[in-house]
């Protein structure tokens, strides 16, 4: 084999261990992961044992798992290029929609926009970066929690105030909820004047190396001149924030 494609083997090994890292926090067998990548699992073995040993990854008995030093300098890998390569990401989805982007994660019961872009032509003063918002009537809220069980977003929401956002608000978890069922079945989400009156966005996920949620990429502008675009935004969001999120993966394999 060249040395191109062990590399390639050993890439897609260290992927696979954070991606079933959630699941299988312990970390988890030569034989899962096989089955996992549908790959041969004496092959996946060996290479399981070659990152063991450069210290690439931790052995647990018969399981194995991203050493918790790569696993921390990829998390703080993942967050730098959130700000860097989402701005990139932004500027050209704004370009190309014409429309102000935003990046945002989820802190608490809130989202905060980390990058924005913003064209000239849209005349918006000040920036929303730094800013929270109650996730649940957010432009990114439903993004943000995409990944997340019904429990978990429960136990986000919890103490949320439903009394809060725009005409349109989800007023409580459970309409949340659908909302959120209904996002994930079209591909993202559609949040008409939940936030503001006046204000409608769309929004898609953005995944990192372990394949979770990190962020949520959107659009957002005044209803009456975004609610005709509605299926072309949503495509464009939802394709910008995939790219990102390719970028994110391939960045903490070079990292």
């Amino acid at each position: 084999m060249t040395r191109t494609s062990s590399m390639g083997r050993a890439m897609e090994a260290l992927r696979g261990l954070g991606a079933a890292a959630s699941d299988e926090p312990g970390g988890t067998t030569a034989t899962r992961l096989a089955e996992r990548l549908e790959r041969e699992r004496s092959q996946l073995s060996r290479t399981l044992a070659a990152l063991a040993r450069l210290g690439y990854a931790e052995r647990l008995g018969s399981a194995y798992r991203v050493s918790p030093a790569l696993y921390a300098t990829a998390l703080a890998l993942t967050e730098r290029r959130l700000r860097t390569d989402g701005l990139t990401a932004l500027e050209a989805l704004s370009e190309r929609s014409g429309e102000a982007a935003f990046l945002g994660t989820l802190s608490g019961d809130s989202t905060v926009t980390i990058v924005e872009a913003i064209p000239p032509q849209k005349g918006l003063f000040g920036s929303w970066v730094g800013r929270s918002y109650p996730a649940f009537c957010s432009d990114a809220g439903q993004a943000v929690l995409w990944d997340a069980s019904d429990a978990e977003v429960r136990d986000v929401l919890g103490s949320s105030d439903f009394g809060f956002g725009g005409p349109n608000a989800a007023r409580s978890v459970e309409e949340f909820l659908g909302r959120l069922r209904a996002a994930r079945a079209r591909g993202y989400s559609i949040v008409d004047e939940e936030a503001e009156p006046g204000l409608l966005s769309v929004a898609a996920p953005v995944l990192d190396f372990r394949g979770e949620v990190v962020a949520a990429m959107q659009i957002v502008g005044v209803k009456r001149a975004l609610a005709p675009r509605i299926p072309e935004l949503g495509d464009l969001c939802r394709t910008a924030a995939a790219e990102l999120s390719r970028r994110l993966r391939s960045g903490a394999a070079a990292g």
